[in-house]
């Protein structure tokens, strides 16, 4: 299946400054990040940003709620966004038919969210080097589950170039110029 801009929504999942610093590969993960939502936001993708109980987990990094602080946060409880009724309201008043999904922890948020998604009908893409969690066993395991369960796995140059089409698209030179 081809990710098209058209058809697609980003859903950033708790990437929050009480618990990134435990996680693994944090510094290539942020670098990553930082990255895929300035191209995201370049290829004027929607966002639906999720917060996981912020007054014990704190918001989201500062490198990346600079970025993303005029979109619709939704603040949670449950480990899937897709059980926070708000997110899904909004996921669904997109009319979009793929979520694009990054963010932590993979083994936990990230991967109750997606199977959530699927389940609801979406197609869904994990940006596979956006995500992370405090042990990289864990990861590993969620993103090799979550392929199983019909997740499409890629990383975030993969997916930009891909939403971009062709190298005579408008925006092209501004996604290179992201990842180089």
């Amino acid at each position: 299946m081809r990710i098209n801009v058209e058809d697609a929504l980003f859903c950033l999942v708790d990437v929050q400054d009480k618990l990134y610093p435990h996680v693994t590969n944090k510094e290539e993960t942020e670098k990553n990040l930082v990255t895929l939502v300035k191209g995201l936001k370049v290829l004027n993708i929607p966002f639906i940003i999720n917060e996981q109980y912020k007054k014990g987990i704190g918001e989201t990094i500062p490198s990346l709620n600079e970025l993303v602080q005029d979109y619709p946060h939704f603040e949670k409880v449950t480990f899937s966004c897709c059980q926070n009724e708000a997110t899904m309201d909004a996921i669904n008043a997109t009319n979009k038919k793929v979520v694009i999904v990054a963010g932590i922890e993979t083994h936990v948020c990230v991967l109750q969210t997606c199977i959530d998604l699927l389940e609801s009908g979406f197609e869904v893409v994990l940006v596979t080097d956006c995500c992370t969690s405090r042990k990289q066993k864990d990861t590993d395991m969620a993103i090799t589950r979550l392929v199983q369960e019909g997740v499409i796995p890629t990383t975030y140059e993969s997916l930009l170039f891909e939403l971009t089409l062709t190298a005579k698209n408008p925006v092209f030179k501004e996604i290179s110029s992201l990842v180089k």
